[in-house]
């Protein structure tokens, strides 16, 4: 949730955030009256509450002969503070319906308007060029003997794949090298849960308008399949105060992510680009509100490291602010060049999520001061980006291939994979076999 004060104060700011998402500005009104009614309906009912606090102590001490009236009109009294705290209570609700559809505040700069009006930042690499016919991911790994979709959508459906051999061997050692790249920044390693409450899978923002994207529980187990370990990360300091004194806290989350990909049917349905299952690490970090906007960028700086080491042309963008997030103020996306597609396609993301994530959560922080128990807390700023995850294969093979179907192995990927230095197409009779049919 945004910040009350900024809605109160500042309502014509909220106004043209919600414009440049594309959302109507009028939610910021009807916020605005459902907070002033929120506020007014408490305060009625807590002025009743006293009134019958008082009045319990007036009839405890009155006359036997005068206690009779007096219960009656106690009576009278607890009925109107019944329907005072009903009323403040709809209100709550009412006032937490209509915050819920404001999203949280741009930072200044965030393009207007809706994905095709990013602003590109800068290109790095060369665009890989071939003397032969570039073959797709998806070919490319049917020859390695590294993919394997069909037995995939035999044992779970469509979207849905096995890593084998080289293939599995070719993530692991993409989450490895990208796990030593965030040892290296001073982020700690976790493996999180992949099953989370509605209430932390809510305060992260990941159950507005794109719910439908969501893998939901509901049969005796009230728990969400996360689509990134941003999820569980975001509540693992959940309802705490963080100290940092000693600067931010990074973490990494490597995880089994889940997305329905709803709406998406149709789109990039061969291959492993658009999945409902995948490997991730994800940096999450808190941080302090006025340490969160540099931290982005270190973010951001990772990534690309990564993937100039690993050899791939790229661009970043500045994603328009009708395509963040309702959680994101600011977010960074960097695609690789797909050579097949002859196109960008998005490998990374990383959001600066400011305040809001944590406001819902209730993470808070205490600034630094002469005196530490005096100073009063405040809420972190957290932010999220992806440091590798399996879909970075598909640029991998696409970029690195080589005229027989063979693969080069990025030189900082060896050390990983035994010093291989080139995948090798399997044999036509192990492709055969790898590729034929289980049913007789």
């Amino acid at each position: 949730m945004i910040d009350l004060a900024l809605l109160r104060d500042e309502p014509e700011l909220v106004r043209r955030s919600q414009t440049a998402r594309g959302n109507a500005p009028e939610t910021v009104d009807a916020a605005i009256e459902a907070d002033r009614s929120r506020r007014a309906a408490l305060a009625a009912f807590e002025e009743l509450r006293a009134e019958q606090n008082a009045f319990g102590k007036l009839v405890a001490k009155a006359p036997k002969d005068e206690k009779a009236a007096l219960v009656a009109q106690a009576k009278d009294l607890a009925d109107r503070v019944k329907q005072a705290q009903q009323a403040a209570n709809e209100a709550a609700d009412a006032a937490a319906d209509a915050l819920a559809r404001i999203e949280n505040v741009i930072i200044d700069g965030v393009p207007a308007g809706g994905e095709a009006d990013f602003v590109e930042l800068r290109r790095v690499g060369d665009v890989p060029t071939f003397d032969f016919e570039p073959r797709d991911h998806l070919e490319l790994g049917e020859m390695l003997g590294a993919i394997d979709m069909e037995r995939g959508a035999k044992v779970s459906g469509a979207r849905f794949y096995f890593l084998r051999g080289i293939g599995a061997r070719l993530e692991i050692a993409l989450m490895n090298l990208a796990l030593d790249k965030a040892l290296q920044a001073g982020f700690v390693p976790l493996i999180t849960p992949t099953l989370v409450r509605p209430e932390i899978m809510q305060g992260t923002g990941f159950l507005g308008e794109h719910a439908d994207e969501v893998y939901h529980l509901d049969k005796g187990d009230d728990l969400y399949l996360v689509g990134t370990s941003e999820v569980a990360l975001a509540g693992y300091h959940k309802d705490e105060i963080v100290d940092l004194a000693d600067g931010a806290l990074r973490y990494a989350g490597w995880s089994t992510c889940y997305r329905r990909e709803a709406g998406s049917h149709g789109k990039d349905t061969r291959g492993i680009i658009r999945v409902h299952q995948f490997n991730k690490l994800e940096m999450f970090v808190y941080t302090t509100v006025e340490e969160a906007e540099a931290e982005h960028l270190r973010l951001v700086a990772l990534q690309e490291e990564m993937l100039t080491a690993l050899g791939l042309s790229y661009r970043v963008i500045d994603v328009a602010a009708g395509d963040l997030g309702s959680s994101a103020a600011r977010k960074y996306d960097i695609e690789a060049w797909v050579p097949t597609q002859d196109a960008f396609r998005e490998l990374t993301s990383t959001s600066n999520c400011t305040t809001f994530q944590a406001r819902r959560l209730d993470v808070r922080h205490r600034p630094e001061s002469d005196d530490p128990k005096a100073a009063k807390t405040q809420f972190v700023a957290t932010l999220n980006g992806t440091l590798a995850t399996t879909r970075w294969i598909v640029a991998l093979l696409e970029t690195h291939q080589q005229a027989d179907g063979s693969v080069r192995v990025p030189e900082v990927l060896r050390p990983y994979l035994g010093g291989l230095e080139v995948i090798e197409p399997l044999p036509s009779k192990g492709r055969k076999a790898a590729d034929e049919s289980t049913t007789a």
